[in-house]
């Protein structure tokens, strides 16, 4: 039985909470546990297939990084003090900064936006949760490059236009505010940390090359 805490719950608390057999992902929203489900279906498979394109590039060009399976990040909240950690899509580690992190052979926690080279989350029905909470969240704490995969056109309008076309957008860190960069259809995604990906919008949204 998976014990309730009282709120609000501290990041050290969620971690000793997380249940290890979990058959949902559970994230910290401002010092509350909310129920995340795990991705399903072409959710699923797109997170995948980014996974394995990210590793082969690793490989390929002997890069310092490595793809974990799960991993969680902290994030602190500005306006309140409260803290929160999501689990993304996925996420590439530098494992030159993983001894600085403490929590991570016990939790796979992260916490210093030194050790995130990039964080990818494919959006779902929730889509606000990637294009505004977690794109200010991650902003603020540094993360050099974020993507939005919305392979569905789940989105605003503001976003997606009018109609909605399915889009990547790549978010750049840079002088502490993310440039948002759209790819869609046959473009080449550019991406700052891997410059050599020969990958196009709509061979990601297929999970397919």
């Amino acid at each position: 039985m998976i014990q309730a805490l009282k709120k609000p719950v501290s990041f050290e608390q969620f971690l000793e909470w997380y249940p290890e057999s979990a058959e949902v992902r559970y994230e910290l929203r401002r010092g509350v546990i909310v129920k995340v489900p795990k991705p399903r279906g072409k959710h699923s498979d797109i997170a995948g297939f980014l996974a394995i394109e990210a590793g082969i590039l690793i490989r390929q060009l002997n890069l310092p990084f490595f793809v974990p399976k799960e991993c969680v990040v902290k994030v602190d909240e500005i306006e309140d003090e409260s803290e929160s950690a999501y689990e993304p899509d996925g996420v590439v580690l530098d494992r030159r900064e993983i001894v600085n992190e403490p929590k991570w052979e016990k939790s796979s926690a992260i916490e210093n936006s030194k050790t995130i080279k990039l964080i990818i989350e494919v959006v779902s029905t929730n889509w606000r949760d990637d294009y505004h909470t977690k794109f200010a969240a991650y902003e603020a704490l540094g993360i050099p490059e974020y993507w939005i995969v919305d392979y569905a056109a789940l989105g605003g309008r503001r976003f997606l236009g009018n109609p909605k076309e399915p889009t990547l957008w790549v978010c750049e860190l840079i002088e502490d505010e993310y440039q948002m960069t759209p790819f869609r259809g046959d473009d080449r995604i550019i991406s700052p940390t891997f410059p050599n990906l020969q990958l196009t919008a709509t061979q990601i949204f297929q999970a397919s090359t």
